[in-house]
């Protein structure tokens, strides 16, 4: 029974981290289409979403990382 409860907690702690991670990336991705201002600032915090997720295991840390990199090169491509 603990099990159960334990399990469910930690299902809806995870989709509601991994929604994060998907809200920062798309907001991000909108700005960068958009070519809205402080697209800087706003790779920041999407990073840092990414990054919380991993260190909490909600997401692999290589899935992070290989976001994170992938992201990156879209900002400077788009300001480069």
């Amino acid at each position: 029974m603990k099990r159960i409860r334990q399990t469910a907690v930690r299902t809806e702690r995870n989709r509601a981290g991994r929604s994060k991670v998907k809200h920062a990336i798309r907001n991000f991705r909108e700005a960068v289409a958009g070519n809205a201002e402080g697209l800087a600032e706003t790779l920041k915090n999407t990073v840092a979403e990414l990054n919380k997720a991993a260190s909490k295991g909600v997401i692999p840390a290589k899935r992070a990382s290989r976001k994170i990199s992938r992201l990156t090169r879209l900002l400077n491509s788009v300001e480069g």
